[in-house]
């Protein structure tokens, strides 16, 4: 079996070497491919590729490059075209998740339990950094509503650690170019039926001096996409 791993990637000059480097340490007992998208970087991320590459074995890590920022979403879908495993696992380019999760991530895929598998920050009894209360609501009430819109239970649908069998993600065409690609595929995935389960994971999450994008623009379009993928799609 063989694992692709999708990172999306804007701006992220100062953790990108050492998240790859996080990544393909991990013995995950396949093959791994990392799939990078740098989506429109200008702040010398795209310098760091060649470097990179370099420090692998060819074909392990491949880099696609958008000319202009588009959004997640959109990297994400170049990403997902270009996999060649058995299991496509999205990864951030900073360090807020940690790759030593991976192991509990795939289990359930891999023990034929499971099409799909969230990593929730909200359950289990693993390390998490303490940041923003209102952020932690505005995810609880996003997760509430597309629970309610898709009637599952998730506790984290906001989650950047999202593990799908490839057969799944072929079977789905993502739209959204933002950060509204989570609710768009929790929405897609509940639709098909997917057997979805979530384990618990680790967050060290930062703060927007740190690098965070996700902002309030980006919650109210997530809900017009909770909708969206309910009612009118």
């Amino acid at each position: 079996m063989k694992l692709s791993i999708v990172v999306p990637v804007y701006d992220e000059r100062s953790t990108l070497e050492e998240i790859i480097q996080r990544v393909a340490a991990v013995d995950v007992g396949m093959d791994k491919e990392i799939i990078m998208v740098d989506d429109g970087s200008t702040d010398g991320t795209r310098d760091l590729y060649p470097t990179i590459q370099s420090s692998y074995p060819e074909g392990v890590v491949k880099v696609f490059l958008h000319e202009k920022n588009q959004g997640k979403g959109a990297a994400l879908r170049t990403g997902f075209q270009q996999t060649t495993g058995d299991i496509v696992l999205v990864q951030d380019a900073d360090l807020e998740y940690d790759p030593h999760d991976y192991h509990r991530l795939l289990k359930p895929i891999l023990d034929g339990r499971a099409d799909v598998v969230y990593g929730s920050r909200f359950v289990g009894s693993e390390e998490h950094r303490v940041l923003f209360f209102w952020h932690m609501i505005g995810n609880r009430m996003l997760t509430l509503m597309s629970n309610m819109l898709t009637n599952l239970n998730l506790t984290d649908m906001e989650t950047c650690y999202k593990v799908f069998r490839a057969e799944v993600l072929k079977k789905i065409t993502i739209k959204s170019n933002r950060f509204d690609f989570e609710p768009e595929i929790t929405a897609k995935v509940a639709k098909a039926k997917c057997r979805i389960y979530e384990v618990g994971i680790s967050y060290s999450g930062r703060d927007y001096a740190e690098g965070k994008k996700i902002g309030f623009k980006d919650a109210v379009q997530a809900v017009w996409t909770i909708f969206r993928y309910k009612f009118f799609d």
